[in-house]
């Protein structure tokens, strides 16, 4: 939207250097017509885009701000848009690498390209009217998505970053009608949640109880799994032992612990809820 975003900018007929530099932000569902799209998620038609649109006063002011948003490295391309004769960067002249890398993301260098055609102008010190210096950036909210499934999970589970995570905490108690209800397993359970929201009330708020008990809990690990929840405390075998034993998953790292009431609560202690 950098023509609407000009036009408002140009709309303001005073604008002085002492306002600049303007960020204007705007998060909008965008469409494209994407002739593969890929992963389901990644590369789909439709997605949501934060998008930010610089004003500066000047080129330098505008490309600082350029290296502000996007610091590392000089220069980059996709594969498909790259002159295939451009072996070294544009900038520094070193020899240019290929990496694989996930597209979330644009940032754009552009100049008065748009500020001349609408004539969005502000005042500098000596009252002159000057054209605003540009630029846009782009994230594709819903890509990150997407990046975090390829990036981090494995052939069987999803794994988030724990911001995006659905619930830091998954709850499975017994199934029913198992030797572990019969010794009070839900309840053992309900004991360790009770004590959990406690001393670490946020994370109890974060946290899900998987209560359809006529489901094995093999089965109810294994939806745990596909829905990315970074911890699963189960009252399985063990709690029957004395005192009562619960495996708890940590899915990030795929490890299962074995451990007391205390034990899990120690363990969550060291969670960061975001």
């Amino acid at each position: 939207h950098e023509e609407a975003v000009t036009e408002l900018v140009a709309a303001q007929s005073n604008l002085s250097y002492k306002q600049l530099p303007l960020r204007l932000y705007q998060v909008t569902r965008k469409f494209r017509d994407e002739p593969k799209p890929r992963f389901g998620l990644l590369r789909s038609r439709e997605f949501y885009m934060k998008d930010m649109y610089t004003f500066d006063a000047s080129e330098e002011a505008a490309r600082q701000t350029y290296d502000l948003v996007c610091p590392d490295g000089h220069f980059a391309a996709n594969v498909e848009t790259l002159n295939g004769e451009q072996t070294s960067c544009p900038t520094c002249g070193e020899k240019l690498t290929q990496t694989r890398g996930i597209e979330v993301g644009h940032t754009f260098y552009l100049g008065t390209k748009y500020s001349s055609v609408s004539n969005a102008i502000f005042y500098s010190p000596e009252n002159k009217p000057q054209l605003a210096e540009m630029g846009c950036y782009g994230l594709g909210v819903t890509r990150i998505l997407a990046a975090s499934i390829e990036v981090l999970s494995t052939e069987d589970s999803i794994r988030w970053p724990s911001l995006i995570a659905p619930y830091q905490l998954c709850f499975i108690p017994p199934k029913r009608g198992s030797k572990e209800e019969e010794e009070e397993g839900a309840a053992l359970l309900e004991r360790v949640y009770d004590d959990l929201a406690e001393v670490l009330p946020d994370l109890a708020d974060d946290s899900v109880l998987d209560d359809r008990t006529q489901l094995t809990i093999g089965k109810r690990l294994k939806d745990a799994n596909k829905l990315g929840y970074p911890y699963v405390v189960i009252a399985g075998k063990r709690v029957c032992e004395d005192p009562p034993v619960f495996e708890v998953w940590n899915q990030n790292s795929s490890e299962v612990l074995f451990l007391t009431k205390e034990g899990v609560i120690e363990l969550l202690s060291k969670v960061q809820v975001p």
